[in-house]
């Protein structure tokens, strides 16, 4: 097959749908599309060509008008591809059986949720409240967070793809508020010739902190990368040909890095917790004036003791002199490309429960649902989510073993 390079976005999804289309699922499963209303996001969880397959396999899809007008998707394209617009968020929810958002739901969505919904979303552990989490399990929701599903290669596959975004996204948002039109002191993030580059320094050594010194050094950054994991740094720097410094994540070496720093990318974080606090406010105070933080971990609480969320319409803040950039929903700023990726992950697993005959019977079966459900039949599914809310929870395999 011939590829036109300008059509390059549509290859995920159009290698997708020669994958997935198939016979009928086992069951007709009724899914739910609804507008996002919260913190910017312009993002949804499925294309219009995700669509194309679900109905091929026998699914019906509801999609809230105007749902995909931020991500440029058009009410026609998707009902072309099959889906039925719904006039309003109530109507989708009524017909629907299965809800598929990226924010987690509004106080406005909650009350729309009824016993026996099952919602995908994300849930961003950060600004997640312990009502939140009991109207859920009151109204016998199963819920499914983006960020917990799991697979058995051990990987998170959706956190990946918008990991892999925030990252990139990171030093690009970085270099302009370097400039003078972001209100920074004038610096050009890669140095030139008898011009020495600017210092960026990545928390964490994860898949943001991967992509985002990947595109810091092709910027031509000097790339500090810090961490209280060994055996992640050695990783990285045999991932990027030695081409980073590396350095423990103690107090002593976060210090003298953060004085010296241009810009700080905070990607320290642990899967499903809130992210640990490793700069304080001091570290912050004694930064260069006018240098950036770029905050990326902020849904799960910031790895930086000055971070607090912002939101793209008001995407920064000054203290002790330092521009912070702490919006939640990075990868929103990017919302088709976002969605492709999104969908591309979504979709398989959607038809998964289509052809187990449910999410009952799924969740035996599928190691990444079951990893994803942190409620289910009314019980908090997550030890995590548990002491931080301090409600009980029940393990998800028993739960399942026990047929509750």
């Amino acid at each position: 097959m011939e590829i036109n390079p300008l059509e390059t976005e549509q290859i995920g999804i159009k290698t997708l749908e020669k994958r997935l289309i198939k016979s009928k699922s086992n069951r007709s499963l009724k899914i739910g599309l609804p507008k996002e209303i919260s913190n910017d996001e312009c993002r949804l969880s499925l294309t219009p060509g995700g669509v194309s397959v679900l109905i091929a396999n026998g699914h019906e899809v509801y999609i809230e008008q105007d749902a995909g007008k931020q991500a440029n998707f058009s009410d026609q394209e998707y009902s072309d591809a099959g889906a039925e617009i719904s006039l309003n968020a109530k109507d989708l929810y009524e017909k629907s059986e299965m809800i598929l958002k990226v924010a987690p739901p509004t106080e406005d969505e909650l009350e729309l949720l009824d016993e026996g919904h099952l919602l995908f979303s994300a849930l961003h552990i950060g600004n997640t409240t312990e009502d939140y989490m009991k109207v859920l399990i009151d109204k016998c929701v199963a819920a499914i967070g983006y960020e917990f599903i799991q697979g058995e290669d051990k990987e998170f596959p959706v956190v990946r793809m918008m990991h892999e975004i925030t990252g990139s996204m990171a030093v690009q948002i970085a270099a302009h508020y370097l400039e003078k039109g972001g209100d920074g002191p004038g610096i050009m993030l890669g140095g030139i010739s008898g011009i020495p580059p600017a210092t960026v320094v990545i928390l964490g050594a994860g898949i943001t902190a991967e992509y985002a010194a990947r595109t810091a050094l092709g910027y031509g950054a000097q790339v500090f990368v810090m961490d209280d994991n060994l055996a992640q740094l050695r990783h990285l720097e045999n991932a990027l040909d030695r081409r980073i410094i590396t350095a423990t994540a103690n107090s002593q070496y976060l210090s003298s890095a953060l004085e010296h720093a241009d810009v700080v990318i905070g990607a320290a974080m642990v899967e499903g917790e809130q992210a640990p606090m490793w700069v304080t406010e001091s570290m912050v105070a004694n930064m260069k004036a006018r240098s950036v933080i770029v905050d990326t971990v902020i849904d799960q609480g910031g790895c930086i003791a000055t971070s607090r969320a912002t939101t793209h319409s008001d995407p920064v803040f000054s203290e002790h002199g330092v521009i912070h950039y702490c919006i939640p929903n990075i990868p929103s700023n990017v919302a088709r490309t976002a969605t492709y990726a999104l969908n591309n992950v979504i979709v398989p697993y959607l038809l998964a429960i289509g052809d187990a005959g449910g999410i009952e019977e799924c969740i035996w079966k599928n190691t990444g649902l079951r990893n994803g459900t942190y409620i289910y039949k009314k019980h908090l599914t997550k030890k995590a989510l548990s002491k931080m809310f301090d409600i009980p929870y029940r393990d998800i395999e028993m739960l399942i073993a026990s047929q509750i």
